[in-house]
């Protein structure tokens, strides 16, 4: 066994000496005492000697192991001077471009929508995420017996307080403080009891617009949509209204867009229709201006709605909403 000692102790002096370079000092560090170095390697074979010669074989290789412990820290001191020298900071070399983050691709979206409304002269407003009863439902003339309400759609946190289903509290809370004319936007995150799929979340966001004054006509609500429309998706973009019911607007549409993908000859996307649904619009209730503090004798408005997320696949051809909220750094590193 004490061979093994003295042949490791050669063996360390050995390469100890032929040492140039101080890059060449951790392999040899863990050639010798790493966790199965040379040393370690003989602390193992202590089992094969006979039991009354073990205490001394331990003692001799835990002496052998702080000899090469020391020898190895006067070869640092050896080198440290060329390690400082090697890693000294050179101010002629060029900097390095700090890495450097990107928008998320729903806030691009929602910037680019928030700068064209602002064209179009309508400011950007904005509200509580957490609501209660009266701004989210009652003051938007949705009744207790809505399916709105229903707690398979709306996260509540107690009976009256909820996380908001849609931005629309906002224009309630605007036109509460602010008297007409208005003409206003509110782009935010929305909440709703949905199962992620490729079209659903429980989490999405939304933009509800408003305009109130006198003499507001649907047909300023048609020039509007088409409009962003056409700056959002080009000139080409047609947009066509269909009858709906929304309870806070009367009359009621839903809106499409034809299909930015087939030009509205029909593909998988539009399912074939050349139309790509967008959201719901219409001219305000008058039990919605009853409940903001408005006089529906005189002003007139139209309000309406549309999903970020939905417009951002739209203009990015994605065909997965969840994509959005998995933070997946190919994807996000595509804008």
């Amino acid at each position: 066994m004490n061979e093994i000692i003295e042949k490791i102790k050669d063996e360390f002096q050995k390469e100890a000496q032929a040492i140039k370079h101080w890059k060449d000092l951790e392999a040899f560090r863990v050639k010798f005492l790493g966790r199965k170095g040379l040393v370690s390697a003989a602390f193992e074979r202590i089992g094969e000697i006979p039991k009354e010669q073990r205490p001394l074989f331990g003692k001799a290789l835990n002496e052998l192991k702080k000899e090469l412990e020391n020898e190895y820290q006067k070869l640092l001191e050896t080198f440290k001077g060329q390690a400082e020298k090697t890693h000294r900071l050179d101010l002629t070399l060029p900097g390095r471009k700090p890495f450097a983050g990107g928008r998320h691709p729903l806030l691009k979206v929602a910037d680019e929508i928030k700068d064209i409304f602002r064209s179009l002269g309508f400011s950007i407003e904005d509200g509580p995420e957490i609501e209660n009863d009266f701004y989210n439902f009652e003051a938007l003339n949705i009744p207790k017996t809505h399916p709105a309400r229903d707690m398979q759609d709306t996260l509540y946190i107690t009976d009256d307080i909820l996380l908001r289903t849609h931005t629309s509290p906002v224009q309630i809370r605007v036109m509460k403080r602010q008297k007409p004319p208005i003409q206003m936007i509110a782009p935010g995150r929305v909440y709703r009891r949905d199962t992620p799929d490729a079209s659903h979340s429980p989490f999405f966001h939304q933009v509800e617009g408003l305009v109130v004054d006198k003499g507001i006509s649907f047909a300023d609500l048609k020039g509007v949509i088409q409009a962003f429309a056409h700056r959002m998706f080009g000139s080409d973009i047609k947009v066509r209204f269909r009858p709906s019911f929304f309870p806070f607007t009367e009359p009621s549409a839903e809106y499409d867009f034809s299909c930015v993908f087939c030009k509205g000859k029909g593909c998988r996307v539009c399912k074939n229709t050349g139309w790509m649904e967008i959201s719901g619009a219409g001219m305000v209730h008058p039990n919605v201006f009853k409940a903001a503090g408005v006089d529906p004798d005189v002003y007139t408005g139209y309000a309406f709605g549309m999903g970020i997320d939905r417009i951002a696949m739209i203009k990015y051809a994605i065909d997965d909403i969840r994509i959005f909220f998995e933070n997946d750094i190919r994807f996000l590193n595509q804008f």
